[in-house]
């Protein structure tokens, strides 16, 4: 269902895209002002020439880290466990592994919000702007690394921990799996700048 939808999102971004081109011939050809053509000397060298820039973007980083840290909480059994633990709280399914491992799962949480706050809240913290705000600066631009990276420390700790990982292997393929899952996520990324940037150009 979720790739029959992906696939309906990128045919729409693949025709979408082809009536820009289209249209932009059309309209630069009745010398519509303020319109570039995607098919002239000028859009053929600017689709060429900047396309891998356009596609170096901060959100496709993001992505990828997201995708990371959501295959390696779900392959670690970490995802499982925390819906697991509300409904059975007496009477647990958890076993003594799942258990300790959710408790140290939770001393490490704790401790790295107190990591974060200390490079945020405190006077002169290293991750503030230079002004001393919170939004924009290092703070704001690192959200994304700082909970990806901390979900997966997370959910590696307590793979190992609960026994689900017990080889180097293991924990490599579950960073692995959310890219594996997401793959197709990467193909709709690369559509929707296209089209987006072909807009701004046309138009622009």
């Amino acid at each position: 269902m979720r790739n029959k939808l992906i696939a309906r999102l990128a045919a729409g971004l693949l025709l979408a895209e082809a009536a820009l081109v289209l249209t932009s011939w059309i309209l630069s050809a009745t010398m519509t002002g303020g319109v570039r053509s995607l098919l002239s000397d000028v859009g053929i060298r600017w689709f060429l020439g900047r396309f891998v820039e356009m596609m170096a973007s901060p959100l496709l980083v993001w992505l990828v880290l997201l995708l990371i840290a959501f295959g390696c909480f779900l392959r670690s059994g970490l995802a499982h466990s925390l819906r697991c633990l509300p409904e059975r709280r007496g009477a647990t399914s958890l076993n003594y592994r799942d258990r300790t491992a959710l408790r140290l799962v939770a001393v490490i949480l704790v401790l790295y919000v107190i990591v974060i706050l200390l490079l945020t809240v405190t006077p002169h913290a290293i991750l503030l702007s230079a002004t001393g705000s919170l939004f924009p600066s290092p703070f704001s631009r690192a959200i994304v690394p700082l909970a990806a990276f901390g979900l997966s420390l997370l959910s590696v700790v307590y793979g190992v921990m609960s026994g689900r990982f017990t080889t180097l292997s293991d924990i490599l393929d579950s960073l692995s799996y959310g890219i594996r899952r997401g793959a197709p996520l990467f193909i709709l990324y690369i559509l929707a700048v296209q089209f987006i940037e072909s807009l701004l150009f046309v138009f622009g």
